[in-house]
């Protein structure tokens, strides 16, 4: 394959530091044109001395100079507002946009990008969640050019590659459970931040670590499913999979079915959104089957996970639902790390803005916008 220019949004966070280690390993394949961070400024200057971007993205500027003092070379222009990220979506040039922005931020530059028909790496499960309803009429999206980055989507993606769509019967999602699978829901009263951040088999960012406890994120990514590959959400069945080595399955109407399956390893997503459909040597890790290997599976307990069927009614009804969802819980799971909501709360504060929030406008991006400030105003009023 010839080299590829990437743009990495929200390169210092997980997804954005592992896709810059591949760059690394794989210089003659990458290069990189833009790297944007939030306000990790001494990991942004790190990262962009090695790889010397045109364009760097700072969102908050108050270590400006700070961080302009650490930068070794002289870039071709350095932002230091959350705007800046939209702009260069529209018009700086690369190939692939790598979003792993987190939250409702990252649906914009999505959109951008596959309106100019770009290669979209999504990381951002959020950009599907709340807009694939819009996105799905996109140049971009009709071309293939959106590619999943999280490891259920892309087993999804490779393991339907070749087949027909038609000859989907469904698809089976699985979820490791976090580390509340096996507590009842009296005991789930009292668990505490730290209990919620204690994943036992991912390491990920502090929201993405809450939504996994909660499922909320098998939630959001049913509904990413329901768009990529244009199915029901009746066709998308979560299951618990504590081991998290198959990472997804598709069965098939013949009665076959395939998965994908290696170790918890976000490289091989991230390599294969960003090679898609060739595949590249690098040296990740594979599974050993000389050994003894378990696999389990588990029905989903929905007394214990409600959030979970919240995204999945969210989904069905479709408009602007999926959009207050999503917002209401970027609220209720930042209020719950920083202590002002117990974690049983975080559902309750989804289920009352769902209930609460109304629209009869047009699903557009503006709209979009106005839908998600009023239930992030909403949601910070509820349980005081």
């Amino acid at each position: 394959m010839k080299q590829q220019n990437i743009a990495i949004l929200g390169s210092t966070g997980s997804i954005g530091s592992q896709a810059i280690e591949i760059v690394l390993e794989k210089p003659e394949l990458f290069t990189v044109s833009i790297l944007t961070a939030n306000q990790n400024f001494q990991k942004l200057a790190q990262q962009a001395n090695l790889l010397k971007p045109d364009y760097l993205v700072l969102c908050d500027e108050s270590n400006r100079e700070e961080f302009l003092s650490l930068l070794t070379y002289n870039p071709v222009s350095v932002f230091f507002n959350a705007q800046s990220l939209e702009d260069l979506t529209i018009d700086a040039d690369y190939d692939i946009l790598l979003n792993s922005l987190v939250g409702f931020s990252g649906f914009i530059p999505t959109y951008k990008a596959l309106e100019r028909g770009k290669r979209v790496a999504l990381a951002n499960k959020e950009s599907l969640v709340v807009g694939g309803e819009i996105l799905n009429k996109l140049p971009g999206f009709k071309e293939g050019n959106l590619i999943p980055v999280d490891s259920e989507h892309s087993a999804m993606l490779q393991s339907i590659v070749g087949e027909k769509s038609e000859s989907i019967q469904k698809i089976i999602i699985t979820a490791s459970g976090g580390p509340f699978r096996s507590h009842t829901v009296e005991e789930l009263k009292s668990v505490t931040v730290k209990d919620a951040l204690r994943h036992p088999n991912w390491e990920m960012g502090s929201k993405i670590t809450v939504d996994s406890a909660t499922m909320m994120n098998k939630g959001l990514e049913i509904i990413e499913a329901k768009w990529l590959f244009d199915l029901p959400v009746d066709k998308i069945h979560p299951v618990i999979h504590p081991q998290s080595i198959i990472h997804s399955i598709v069965e098939f109407i013949d009665g076959s079915s395939k998965a994908q399956l290696g170790p918890p390893d976000m490289k091989v997503p991230i390599l294969y959104a960003l090679t898609y459909p060739d595949r590249v040597d690098y040296p990740n890790a594979t599974l050993d089957f000389s050994s003894t290997i378990n696999m389990e599976f588990e029905p989903v307990d929905y007394k214990k996970f409600p959030c979970l069927e919240l995204a999945i009614t969210a989904s069905k009804t479709g408009g602007f639902a999926p959009a207050i969802l999503n917002a209401a819980n970027e609220i209720a799971v930042e209020r719950f790390l920083n202590n002002e909501i117990r974690y049983i709360d975080i559902p309750l504060i989804i289920e009352e803005s769902l209930n609460s929030i109304q629209s009869n406008k047009e699903l557009i991006p503006e709209t979009l916008r106005l839908v998600d400030k009023q239930t992030r105003e909403f949601a910070r009023t509820l349980l005081q």
